[in-house]
C-alpha cells in the first residue's frame, strides 16, 4: 500500500496499524500493540508487538516495524501510527523513540494515534526532545 501524508491516509495507517495489533503475541502484559510506518518511498510496513518469557527480550510494535523497513531497504521514515485496543493515544516508549529518531525522514516524523474523537497526530520532536544524535 502507497499513501500520501493527509489525514485519510493517516487513518488508513491507523486502521493498518490495528490490524496489525490483531497478531500480537502478548500472552504476558495482554497489551497488543499494533504499528504502521510510512517511508519516503511511499511504501508501508506492519508490525506488532511480541513477547518472551525473559521480558527484557519483549519487542514493541514501533521496533519491529522500524526493522521491517530496514530489512526492505528503507532508511527514512515520514510517520508512524500506533494502535492498541487497550490504550486509546497509544505513543511510543522512549526506547522506541529513540529508535524512530534513527531513522527519521529530513523533514520530521509524524507520530499517529487514535483518540475517542479520531486520529491524534504528534511529532516525534514533540514527544523526544532534545534527543541523543551523534
Amino acid at each position: 500500500m502507497i499513501y500520501s501524508t493527509n489525514i485519510m491516509d493517516y487513518e488508513k495507517m491507523i486502521q493498518s496499524a490495528e490490524q496489525a495489533s490483531q497478531n500480537a503475541y502478548v500472552p504476558y502484559s495482554k497489551f497488543p500493540v499494533g504499528a504502521c510506518v510510512l517511508c519516503e518511498s511511499g511504501n508501508t510496513y506492519t508490525g506488532c508487538n511480541f513477547e518472551n518469557s525473559s521480558f527484557g527480550l519483549t519487542i514493541c510494535a514501533e521496533r519491529n516495524v522500524v526493522g521491517t523497513a530496514i530489512a526492505n531497504g528503507e532508511r527514512k521514515i515520514k510517520a508512524i501510527a500506533i494502535f492498541s485496543p487497550n490504550k486509546l493515544n497509544c505513543t511510543p516508549c522512549g526506547a522506541c523513540r529513540q529508535v524512530l529518531n534513527e531513522f527519521k525522514s529530513d523533514g520530521g516524523l509524524d507520530v499517529i494515534t487514535k483518540t475517542e474523537n479520531g486520529i491524534k497526530v504528534y511529532t516525534l520532536d514533540e514527544l523526544l526532545p532534545a534527543c541523543f544524535d551523534l
